[in-house]
């Protein structure tokens, strides 16, 4: 995994997390549901990068 697509990735993560828990405080369930994709976006993105390590390892 590319030390940047990781790291836009977290980022990804967290700002969903921070999202997600604004939803909760606020009482908005939109802002918090943004917030769990966004979460959900990063995970996919983590797997996706994982996958391509494991085909480029596998090749080399």
């Amino acid at each position: 995994m590319s030390a940047e697509d990781k790291a836009k990735a977290t980022a990804k993560n967290v700002e969903g997390k921070i999202q997600e828990a604004a939803g909760n405080v606020t009482g908005d369930p939109e802002t918090k549901a943004e917030g769990k994709a966004k979460q959900a976006e990063a995970e996919v993105r983590h797997s996706v990068e994982n996958v391509k390590d494991k085909v480029k390892k596998a090749i080399d």
